[in-house]
């Protein structure tokens, strides 16, 4: 490999001023242009690149995120995660994408790796249970930027959607379409998106003088399987429930299955909204109504936001006031899964 060392001895020159010629900094440093020009017509007759991994040593940068993801087979985290590897790639950044498998502990070990992998800051969707094995992204000084899911009472900036308005907005809808008897499956229970959701759906159910039954929230994980499971439970209650609120689109896909083994149709005998609109949503028989959040525009935030924070001087964390917590709104989707029941 060609170095600048090996360019300076063919040329006399020092090191100090090749680096400076190939930086673009020969005016500012007054080196003359016959050897500016000699030492830019042999780097490129020899081929020269430069060495990036001693250019981040040198800089004590390296261009890269850490970007940790709950579940990379969710389509709403892969699509996450290209908004955010497309607008950090404008910036001049990679990502080192990581997948938690909505695992804690795997969490906090990708954390431990992607820091001794010296990235420049942390873009992490978090499992969201508990914040603790962050610390140490805090203790280093690393700028860190949440997506989807927060904690409350850390000092950090996030992106997250609107979730409880979400939530709430599709539950009145069900309700001014004559539901009463309206089943939540839920995903991960301590997640303050899970929690949010939840909330919603309570309050809607509330302001609009109907009793909350506990009973008909079930569910433990925004996965396929808990949609599945919880929605064959609920409609096998003897008091049946006319329609579902699925907290997820994974969630929804399970109960899609658990309906059709029921031998039911939608939404003649069972109504339904999901969150998280997808584009096979309006190809469904019929089209899934939908709560549908602004993916790109999250991701394309949680970068800027990361940019700046790597290219200021005082971390978010350090100064209360340069914390930004951006909630996004959500927008009802309204298809043919629900229907208008008397």
């Amino acid at each position: 490999m060609v170095t600048i060392k090996y360019i300076a001895d063919k040329l006399g020159v020092s090191v100090t001023t090749v680096s400076r010629v190939l930086n673009g900094k020969a005016k500012e440093y007054r080196i003359s242009e016959k050897t500016a020009n000699a030492i830019l017509k042999l780097a490129k007759e020899l081929n020269y690149t430069p060495n990036p991994i001693a250019k981040s040593l040198r800089e004590r940068r390296t261009n890269t995120i850490g970007l940790v993801i709950p579940d990379i087979s969710n389509p709403f985290f892969a699509s996450i995660a290209q908004n955010i590897e497309n607008e950090a790639r404008k910036f001049g950044y990679t990502i080192m994408l990581c997948d938690s498998g909505e695992d804690t502990n795997q969490e906090a070990e990708l954390i431990k790796i992607l820091i001794n992998r010296r990235v420049d800051g942390f873009i992490i969707c978090p499992v969201g249970i508990s914040s603790e094995h962050l610390g140490v992204i805090f203790k280093k000084k690393i700028p860190i930027v949440i997506v989807d899911r927060y904690f409350r009472g850390l000092n950090c900036s996030y992106v997250v959607s609107d979730n409880y308005r979400g939530a709430y907005d599709a539950v009145n809808y069900l309700i001014k379409c004559g539901h009463r008897v309206i089943g939540c499956v839920q995903g991960l229970i301590g997640t303050s998106v899970n929690s949010d959701r939840v909330q919603g759906y309570k309050d809607a159910l509330i302001h609009n003088g109907i009793e909350v039954d506990r009973t008909l929230i079930t569910g433990d994980s925004f996965g396929e399987k808990n949609g599945y499971i919880a929605t064959k439970l609920l409609l096998n209650r003897e008091r049946k429930p006319t329609a579902i609120l699925a907290l997820s689109n994974l969630i929804s896909l399970g109960a899609l299955k658990a309906i059709k083994e029921e031998g039911l149709s939608i939404p003649q005998d069972i109504s339904i909204i999901s969150f998280d609109d997808q584009p096979y949503c309006e190809y469904l028989s019929p089209p899934m109504t939908m709560i549908a959040q602004q993916k790109a525009e999250m991701g394309e935030i949680a970068v800027k936001l990361l940019i700046n924070q790597i290219g200021s001087k005082e971390n978010s964390y350090d100064k209360g006031n340069t914390v930004q917590k951006i909630v996004i709104p959500t927008r009802l989707v309204i298809r043919k899964s629900v229907s208008i029941i008397s």
